[in-house]
């Protein structure tokens, strides 16, 4: 099966971030991306360019087009969200994003009214339906098939550092899971969700598509949802790991990192370097331990069994990255990624919101709506 790689330019940049509607008045997800959608649909267009409909009515999902720096990038969602805010506030819901919803049951939840999203709970059942998570993707341009797969492997090892720097869903329907990162063990139900295989080249990547295709357990390379993946549609690495998150100015430090480190990898390729393929099971444990314990992780950082603090290994990434960021322009939002060890990962701002108000989650999801109005807390 030959699967064509529409390569992209170097470091080019795209962003995926799914917003939640809450009722300002219960806080509860609520439906509204129907008639949101219908609303700012320009006429004559199917759908609206950068407004997306998702699996559940109340989520809304916005995207960029192709660009070039992190700047360009948050200001192209900038401009869809207000839109979407907007037509929100007409309806008397508020719009925010986070891994999950603090209290919402997702059995409450509407399914969208589109083909694809009824075979998906058709085939997935439980799994499929109780999908009430939110997440951002970043996609980075890559120019050739042959550099995909070596990089898709490299950035494995980073895992740990995005869903730490990301973390953002300690709740589940009311409940405090005693996670930083519930969102990435619901995704991780889906049968090919969750960490990508470790495959030898675009030659593997194809045979496990013609082997999935051919048995019917996918349709399409839509359908493989793993944390890291390539995007032979769009040329693109994309990193599927990050939670849904509150701000701009978070969306802006996990793209920054990723355009750095997909850079930083392609030039290693070209000078001839063999990138690093790091061991499952260290993958796998890092992955959980991030999960659990956000950005107090201490991951593994070599097949000795060394551990150090994910706190540590983000700044002296930062560090690492920085001159590579000044060549992408994207140095201030590279930087931001210390703003967020200064002030908490949103996991742990909405602990902290739920604690000053007796445990009451309704605070939790004001405090989501205030940062997505106002950025990042100083």
């Amino acid at each position: 099966m030959e699967i064509r790689f529409s390569s992209s330019e170097r470091a080019s940049l795209g962003v995926e971030w799914e917003l939640q509607l809450v009722d300002r008045e219960t806080r509860q997800l609520t439906s509204g991306a129907n008639e949101i959608l219908a609303e700012l649909t320009p006429e004559g267009l199917d759908e609206h360019p950068k407004a997306k409909h998702e699996l559940l009515q109340s989520t809304v999902e916005i995207i960029t087009g192709i660009c070039g720096t992190v700047a360009e990038a948050k200001a192209d969602l900038a401009g869809t969200l207000a839109e979407v805010v907007e037509a929100a506030d007409r309806r008397g819901l508020g719009v925010l994003c986070a891994g999950t919803h603090p209290m919402t049951d997702w059995q409450t939840q509407d399914i969208s009214p589109k083909e694809r999203y009824a075979q998906l709970v058709e085939k997935m059942q439980w799994l499929a339906r109780r999908l009430q998570i939110f997440g951002v993707h970043v996609h980075v341009g890559v120019r050739s098939p042959d550099k995909i797969i070596p990089i898709v492997n490299a950035l494995t090892q980073y895992v740990p550092h995005f869903l730490a720097l990301s973390a953002s869903s300690p709740y589940w329907v009311g409940a405090d899971t005693g996670l930083a990162s519930a969102r990435s063990k619901v995704f991780e139900g889906m049968p090919t969700a969750g960490l990508p295989y470790q495959l030898s080249g675009w030659d593997g990547f194809e045979e496990y598509m013609e082997t999935l295709i051919s048995t019917h357990a996918i349709e399409s390379v839509r359908e493989v949802w793993w944390d890291i993946r390539p995007h032979p549609d769009f040329g693109t690495v994309e990193l599927r790991i990050c939670d849904g998150l509150p701000t701009l100015d978070e969306i802006g430090a996990v793209a920054a990192l990723s355009q750095c480190l997909v850079e930083q990898f392609d030039r290693e390729i070209d000078r001839g370097y063999t990138l690093p393929v790091p061991a499952s099971w260290v993958l796998r444990e890092n992955k959980w331990r991030a999960a659990r314990y956000g950005l107090d992780a201490e991951i593994i950082v070599d097949e000795r069994g060394t551990v150090r603090p994910v706190r540590e290994a983000l700044a002296d990434l930062v560090e690492e990255l920085m001159p590579t960021a000044r060549r992408l322009q994207c140095a201030t939002e590279l930087g931001d990624v210390l703003r967020i060890l200064e002030v908490g990962g949103s996991y742990q701002r909405q602990r902290a919101v739920a604690a000053a108000h007796d445990g009451r989650l309704e605070p939790v999801v004001d405090s989501l709506l205030a940062e997505m109005r106002d950025g990042l807390p100083a």
